[in-house]
């Protein structure tokens, strides 16, 4: 099975990747909405997770969440957002838009993986 980053953070997406690696689940990139769609079109089969950033250029990530939600081939796919917006009034348009999870960033790796224990149900 395969966890999804979409960031447009190279720097993110490597911790991120460490975190998962150590998780022993594969990792899958993306810089921004529109090319996780692709990428998801694809691999949705063999995703388990989508860690997911809010702001990013071209598709934004709640952007990409509402439109994983609508779509049936990706609607049961959990998503976490991973995201410096700290605003309650996000948290909430995020978890009513169906996010599974909300991460704060900066983070530390074990909150992360903690959190993506909790997605999978196994924490």
């Amino acid at each position: 099975m395969k966890i999804m980053t979409v960031d447009d953070s190279a720097i993110v997406r490597k911790i991120i990747q460490s975190a998962v690696g150590v998780l022993e689940y594969d990792v899958l990139e993306a810089r921004e909405g529109r090319e996780a769609l692709e990428i998801l079109e694809d691999e949705h089969e063999s995703v388990a997770l989508i860690l997911l950033d809010w702001n990013m250029p071209g598709m934004n990530g709640i952007e990409m969440l509402e439109t994983i939600k609508g779509d049936s081939r990706f609607k049961s796919i959990p998503v976490m957002m991973v995201t410096s917006e700290t605003g309650s009034e996000n948290i909430i348009k995020a978890i009513q838009a169906g996010a599974a999870h909300y991460l704060i960033k900066p983070f530390t790796i074990e909150e992360l993986t903690k959190r993506i224990l909790e997605c999978l149900g196994r924490g």
